[in-house]
């Protein structure tokens, strides 16, 4: 085989067609830029198990907002996300209602924040109004005020650590209040925040609450969301047993309970006089179904308690027996 000399056009061709051609992609073209200020502390299932706890918070709420206001209250959580202190306090309107609370037994404060849009409105309520006033209020709120607000602030707090006891005892208690986020100096502006934002709606008004909990916190617990809601997927706490109950004890429900024999005609029925007898072809032994709002639950017979008539239950009705 002869040896040949390439020419500078040949060479050009050839850097050319690889250059030109597709090749494996850069890995450093998958690269992304990091931020070392990004909030990147907490894990996705720490903060789903931190968005299902609010959750039930938020049901919780509503149920204890309606009794202390005596107006229908509806809480819904909007977002669970991890912020920097700064972008959360920028986030936050001015002025507002907002409360420094201390988290026992852990060091560290979290905040509250609650719109002016449902402050007022519920000022209003406490102090014997309708809340149905067109006029909107956006003024700081005063120490009298916050006086008045105290026991607002007491069930909310209350249920959020009923909320937090399924993962830790954890209390919230007020440390300060203030009006303004920009004043509201707790944390450094790149800390890291777990914001839990919730949409409260008071009849006609609706506004936003907030609450920034310090991620190193949420983070220090880290093996007790491990433990306490691996327990919870099979089975529920006392506390939550004794929130439900507390719940559905206000329901009402239609027990019925009939003896189903034979049918009888319409003609027959316009043909009865006095003295006829109608013969129910039921075994007395035989024991009657009870339905529940329709739904057959339970198997008894019925009884004379005192002079009353009651039904004692005897079995679990079974679609099989």
């Amino acid at each position: 085989m002869s040896d040949r000399v390439l020419s500078q056009q040949e060479i050009d061709n050839v850097f050319r067609s690889l250059r030109d051609s597709p090749s494996e992609e850069d890995p450093s073209k998958r690269a992304q830029p990091y931020d070392f200020r990004r909030p990147d502390r907490i894990a996705k299932d720490q903060l789903r198990a931190i968005h299902l706890l609010h959750e039930n918070f938020a049901r919780g709420l509503a149920s204890s907002l309606s009794a202390y206001l005596r107006a229908y209250v509806a809480v819904n959580l909007v977002s669970v996300e991890q912020l920097s202190f700064m972008e959360f306090s920028n986030g936050l309107p001015s002025p507002s209602c907002l409360v420094s609370l201390d988290l026992k037994p852990y060091e560290g404060n979290a905040v509250l924040e609650v719109n002016a849009s449902l402050i007022f409105p519920i000022l209003e309520m406490l102090l014997g109004g309708t809340s149905k006033s067109s006029l909107k209020i956006n003024r700081e709120v005063t120490e009298i005020e916050q006086t008045i607000l105290d026991g607002l602030f007491r069930i909310i707090l209350h249920d959020l650590k009923t909320a937090w006891a399924a993962v830790t005892p954890l209390e919230f208690t007020v440390a300060s209040y203030e009006n303004d986020p920009q004043l509201l100096q707790i944390l450094a502006p790149n800390e890291a925040v777990v914001a839990v934002s919730m949409e409260v709606r008071i009849g006609d008004n609706a506004g936003m609450m907030n609450i920034g909990i310090p991620s190193i916190v949420v983070k220090m617990l880290r093996h007790k969301f491990d433990q306490q809601w691996s327990v919870r997927k099979s089975q529920s706490t006392e506390v939550e047993q004794a929130r439900i109950l507390r719940l559905v004890k206000p329901a009402i429900l239609h027990a019925d309970s009939r003896l189903e024999g034979p049918a009888l005609r319409v003609e027959d029925l316009m043909d009865l006089k006095v003295d006829d007898v109608l013969k129910f072809d039921y075994p007395v032994d035989r024991a009657l179904n009870l339905a529940l709002n329709g739904s057959l639950k339970f198997r008894g017979h019925v009884v004379t308690l005192g002079h009353k008539r009651a039904f004692e239950i005897g079995e679990i009705y079974s679609p099989a027996g």
